[in-house]
């Protein structure tokens, strides 16, 4: 398992990228980028409490299609430690959280080490 930094980030998403309907570099371009939308819906969500539940879960979906279990690892050394509560309460939500240590950025990360975020989880339920 390589060892994601701001080095190796971009050659792991290369090789972990599958997406059949890919006609070029601008779709990969296009679906890294939903790393960033993520994390802003979190800061919006934090600073707001405005929380576009349905939005998050389509981008984590697209993730997950394109880059398999490998969006994981990506997802949290993108996404700031402060967010890895709501973005385990996410995962869990859509089957995704792994209970095994994930390890990224250098930091191993025990799956029992981030609590879920109860107001999330309710929201959540409504679906």
């Amino acid at each position: 398992m390589i060892e994601l930094n701001e080095d190796t980030f971009l050659v792991y998403a290369l090789k972990n990228y599958n997406n059949p309907e890919c006609s070029g570099i601008d779709d990969f371009e296009e679906d890294t980028k939903r790393f960033k939308y993520l994390k802003r819906l979190f800061n919006r969500y934090e600073s707001s409490g405005v929380l576009k539940d349905r939005l998050i879960i389509n981008h984590l979906i697209v993730l997950y299609n394109v880059f398999d279990k490998s969006a994981t690892s990506m997802l949290f050394y993108k996404i700031d430690k402060e967010h890895w509560s709501i973005l385990k309460t996410f995962l869990v939500f859509l089957n995704r959280m792994p209970m095994e240590q994930i390890v990224t950025g250098g930091v191993k990360i025990e799956e029992t080490d981030i609590p879920l975020n109860f107001e999330i989880i309710n929201l959540l339920r409504k679906i």
